[in-house]
């Protein structure tokens, strides 16, 4: 079976781990200040705090930016759930807006309309390693007040006219689930120029605590939502491969999209001038008449792992029943929760595994539309 994603670790990854072990500290210490500077020079942040997950980075980040009940927060409807998740978590409203169907980002001109005086945060989406068009989106948010939070999630190493994901607004959270670029196993990043914000995260992140001299004054309800220096000497490592596995990434990405001219069913990913992608997957959007499920069904049968995109979160259950948008009001995100493909792309692929997916996603279409006739 030819995965989906194989995370790229190797023995230099066990060797940080196992000195971590030996030195007993195996919670939040040296190795994760470590990994924060190293993460704070490459996004030409001034501030990084570690987290246990992206979601529990994003979950903290608004709430040191002061989203609570009655809040709504603004986001792009095309995104795993978790995204909104944290929102409701604060008792506030996720408001969803609709995306862009080449580059599966915010519509930056639907956004202004989204925006009420409850409005606190604006969340935007790198959708699969893409940067979404933050010029207007930033601009929009300053017109109005409020800050813009990055789920940068998949977009660690992605640019925008120069400027690396994660330090394009106010604040943007990094991933390092096993599927995205990097890899500590699980974890997050939080990244921030912004001193008032930085100084919540940081006591919140760990019990609401501020350490005196003897002991601690608990000044908030906090959370524990660091990263173990295990996880963070991974990470380490892992950022020094950074640049390689974007390099190989963004070659395998062209050739798909090079093989793909030949599937006319098949829409490869864009990538708008002034930014780099970083792969993190690679989805293509195919013709709305091709059952994109029994070709998920098509190509494992040749071998070969694919899923959805992602999740086009106004059609799940609890959104829909709690929000009560109707299936469908988002036409763009809806088309892609239905329609986008995620095909294999990770390092240990060579250019011919490309050929070998494209060969069967077009068997697979062509068999598709055969069943369905």
């Amino acid at each position: 079976m030819l995965k989906l994603n194989v995370p790229a670790i190797g023995p230099e990854e066990a060797e940080a781990a196992a000195a971590v072990l030996a030195t007993g500290y195996l919670t939040q210490g040296p190795r994760a200040a470590e990994f924060e500077q190293v993460t704070a020079a490459h996004t030409g942040s001034r501030h990084a705090f570690a987290t246990s997950s992206a979601t529990t980075g994003l979950h903290l980040a608004l709430v040191a930016m002061g989203v609570g009940p009655g809040d709504e927060v603004v986001l792009t409807d095309y995104s795993f759930p978790a995204t909104a998740n944290v929102i409701v978590q604060q008792g506030a409203t996720p408001v969803f807006v609709d995306i862009r169907l080449d580059d599966f980002n915010l519509d930056p001109e639907l956004l202004d309309a989204a925006i009420t005086p409850r409005t606190k945060v604006i969340m935007p989406v790198h959708a699969f390693g893409l940067v979404a068009d933050m010029d207007p989106i930033n601009a929009i948010a300053a017109r109005h007040g409020v800050p813009v939070l990055e789920d940068a999630a998949c977009a660690l190493g992605g640019t925008y006219h120069g400027r690396q994901a994660g330090a394009i607004a106010t604040a943007g959270v990094f991933s390092y689930h096993p599927r995205k670029i990097i890899t500590t196993g699980e974890g997050g990043m939080i990244t921030t120029d912004d001193d008032a914000i930085a100084e919540r995260i940081r006591v919140l992140r760990s019990h609401g605590a501020v350490r005196g001299s003897h002991y601690m004054s608990f000044v908030e309800a906090g959370f524990n939502y660091r990263l173990s220096d295990i996880n963070a000497a991974i990470g380490i490592v892992q950022m020094s491969r950074l640049a390689q596995l974007l390099t190989t990434r963004r070659a395998l990405a062209a050739r798909y999209e090079h093989e793909l001219q030949r599937i006319d069913e098949a829409v490869a990913p864009v990538t708008p001038a002034g930014r780099e992608h970083t792969f993190q997957s690679y989805v293509v959007l195919l013709d709305p008449a091709v059952d994109r499920d029994r070709v998920i069904d098509e190509m494992r049968a040749r071998g070969i792992e694919t899923t959805i995109g992602t999740y086009s979160m106004h059609l799940q259950p609890y959104f829909r029943d709690r929000l009560g948008i109707a299936d469908g009001a988002l036409p763009h995100s809806t088309r892609a929760h239905y329609s986008a493909l995620t095909l294999p792309l990770h390092t240990a692929m060579e250019e011919s595994h490309v050929v070998t997916v494209v060969d069967a996603l077009a068997e697979s279409i062509r068999h598709s539309r055969a069943r369905n006739a």
